[in-house]
């Protein structure tokens, strides 16, 4: 899977130094990973929460961060749209961002 926003998980974990290595272990399993179904990523992350408008929430540093992407199967590719602690993600709409 391609992952587009790469920067801003480098501008997190700059600012966020405790989820640095989290976030690069994410980002070479998901670019490693070649899923065509949600099935499939919820296979390799369980913990991972499946939502409406193709979006998936990732538990990241022990559930401290939340990542919410959307996931195109098709063009192969991961969109990062929302990056926070959790009390931040428990204020937004992660099926809108």
């Amino acid at each position: 899977m391609r992952v587009v926003a790469r920067k801003t998980l480098r501008d997190y974990w700059e600012a966020h130094p405790d989820a640095e290595q989290p976030l690069k272990a994410w980002f070479k399993y998901v670019r490693a990973a070649r899923w065509t179904t949600p099935s499939q990523l919820k296979g390799q992350f369980r913990h991972a929460s499946l939502l409406g408008h193709s979006r998936v929430v990732f538990n990241i540093a022990g559930n401290k961060y939340r990542l919410v992407v959307v996931v195109r199967y098709d063009l192969q590719r991961v969109y990062v749209r929302f990056l926070g602690t959790h009390q931040e993600y428990d204020q937004l709409d992660a099926e809108r961002v």
